[in-house]
């Protein structure tokens, strides 16, 4: 029975997301889905090595950075196939990311997060001042829109927002399936006690490098995808403040769970839309429902509600008598009768 009533939850939110184009407004909202579902994706994957690890990595938006300057040099420079460069920025982030993750991940807590964050501004001053590869400041402008795919062209704000969506409901069902085999319960091990794991014959190191690398190739992918979406790139895709928005996506939807950065990336966009009104005064008024939040509900919406229903479900099972008390109560009557 939990196990359908989450499948039906999951075909429920699909069905939203397909019905969406129809119940918006106009493309400029396709347009912020979009968007929101892309870095959905990144989002997805720096929840696997800091929710499911225990690594917080703050270089997350440089490896998204790196993903889309893959698809935006072959395809300019070199005019290779936007489906063959979009491949490869997964790839190449996750590449990159195994000689990072041999370096960093010898480090623990607050010295890992600070050794990623001068990983991420590497990366973006190298994107800054690289010229001959990156176009440096002026950017690479002209990136071609996905190829078509059985005759479907994705010119279109609505044919765009169908293909990031699919994108992302793949990338859910890979990260689900990830998370709950052997190798996603190795990685909680690892984040709830190092030692432990270790105890217990983990290869702690062999372990956290490949969840960095799948967790950057998610990066690449959002990255290489974001530039077939937005047709140019400038160095401040690469920028810091990007992994810390993700970080808020993950604290507001629930941290170390599935749904809860999928929540936070598509909600918390909408939020900072529907604050536009109040221009620059609008983090004055974000700043401290964020904080109310992380005081209240410091697990997320979701891990909340999980929290909650757990307690919920303890409660009732106290609730219920056993078995065998009643069926001893049941004798017990029976032959106080029959002595009668």
């Amino acid at each position: 029975m939990k196990f359908l009533n989450q499948k039906f939850g999951w075909l429920a939110l699909l069905v939203l997301a397909i019905a969406f184009p129809f119940i918006a407004g106009n493309d400029y909202y396709l347009t912020v889905m979009s968007t929101a579902y892309i870095f959905a994706i990144a989002t997805v994957g720096l929840n696997l090595i800091t929710g499911y690890t225990g690594q917080y990595n703050l270089a997350h938006s440089g490896f998204m950075a790196i993903g889309a300057y893959t698809v935006g040099i072959l395809t300019v420079d070199y005019q290779v196939p936007f489906w063959i460069a979009f491949v490869l920025s997964g790839f190449v982030a996750a590449w990159i990311g195994f000689f990072v993750g041999i370096l960093s991940l010898r480090l623990k807590g607050h010295f890992f997060s600070i050794f990623t964050l001068c990983v991420g501004y590497i990366i973006y001053l190298l994107i800054e001042k690289w010229e001959s590869l990156t176009h440096g400041t002026v950017g690479i402008i002209g990136i071609p829109a996905p190829s078509p795919i059985a005759g479907i062209d994705f010119e279109s704000p609505r044919s765009l927002y169908y293909l990031v969506l699919l994108v992302l409901v793949v990338s859910v069902w890979a990260m689900h399936r990830i998370v709950d085999s052997l190798l996603g319960r190795t990685f909680m091990g690892i984040r709830n006690s190092e030692e432990l794991a270790e105890a217990l014959g983990i290869n702690l190191m062999r372990n956290k490098v490949l969840a960095f690398m799948l967790s950057v190739f998610y990066a690449g992918i959002a990255g290489g995808l974001y530039a077939g979406f937005v047709r140019f790139l400038g160095p401040a895709i690469a920028g810091v403040e990007h992994t810390f928005d993700m970080t808020i996506y993950m604290l507001v939807g629930g941290i170390g769970t599935l749904l809860g950065p999928l929540l936070g990336s598509i909600s918390m966009p909408w939020v900072t839309q529907y604050l536009q009104f109040l221009q620059g005064y609008r983090f004055i008024v974000f700043g401290p429902l964020l904080i109310l939040l992380v005081i209240f509900l410091p697990n997320g919406i979701v891990g909340t509600y999980l929290a909650w229903k757990l307690r919920k479900q303890s409660r009732d099972a106290k609730d219920v008598p056993t078995v065998e008390p009643a069926r001893t109560v049941v004798l017990a009557i029976r032959e106080g009768d029959s002595h009668a």
